[in-house]
């Protein structure tokens, strides 16, 4: 469900592409040229002071069967962001999400998420002393946090695709036993539905086996986790 600020929905449905078309920010990500036009990412400031990260897309589009002259990948980012939000996986809230045809016929299209306050890199969480910080304990949660986030997803049939350890998030609030463990997983422009889960957790997990640097002892952990959340195991992990 999108989330809006105060002054946000004050703005007009027909009109709220054009007022955040027109925010423009520091860029995170540069715009690239793919898939026939262009799509990069911005920090902007919504009316409220939150941070948001807008993707800003010019004629960047994906097709299919159900789409032969294709279709912007926001589009189908934020069906993801919306399917996995159903399924209790940790992502974004989306502040707003639209596309439109400019003068030139060209799509121009844009997915408005608010930040995650708080959250880091899973392997920035490591690499600054998380593990030390909160011991063993709080580790094994996150380990078992990102196992049940990734079954969930994945016996929803949905597939992440592009599963690399800088798109898991995780924030632990509090210490010892009392800690909170949350997880959110971003990018989901290539995240698409399966026949069956299998197909997705195959794919899913082999990937992030081959670009994640969890320690032997962790890996052994999180598959643990996850066969137990999931329900079977998958081959080759």
């Amino acid at each position: 469900m999108a989330v809006q600020s105060a002054a946000e929905k004050e703005v007009a449905p027909q009109d709220r592409f054009d007022y955040f078309w027109n925010k423009h920010g520091e860029w995170v990500e540069e715009p690239n040229v793919r898939r026939g036009g262009e799509s990069g990412v911005q920090r902007v400031m919504g009316s409220d002071g939150q941070l948001l990260y807008a993707k800003r897309q010019t004629g960047h589009i994906y097709r299919s069967w159900l789409h032969p002259f294709g279709r912007p990948t926001v589009l189908r980012e934020q069906d993801a962001y919306l399917g996995l939000r159903m399924l209790d996986v940790g992502v974004p809230d989306i502040v707003f999400c639209g596309a439109q045809r400019d003068p030139v016929h060209k799509w121009r299209a844009l997915l408005v998420t608010k930040s995650l306050d708080g959250f880091e890199e899973v392997e920035h969480w490591y690499a600054g002393g998380g593990l030390e910080r909160h011991g063993e304990a709080v580790n094994d949660r996150v380990l078992k946090e990102l196992a049940e986030n990734l079954a969930r997803m994945h016996k929803g049939r949905w597939q992440h695709s592009c599963l690399y350890t800088k798109h898991i998030f995780v924030r632990v609030t509090g210490e010892g036993e009392t800690a909170k463990v949350e997880i959110a997983l971003i990018d989901l422009e290539k995240c698409r539905q399966r026949m069956t889960a299998s197909q997705a957790a195959t794919h899913d997990m082999k990937q992030l086996r081959r670009h994640s640097s969890f320690s032997p002892a962790d890996w052994k952990k999180l598959v643990y986790f996850y066969k137990t959340a999931f329900g079977s195991a998958i081959k080759g992990l």
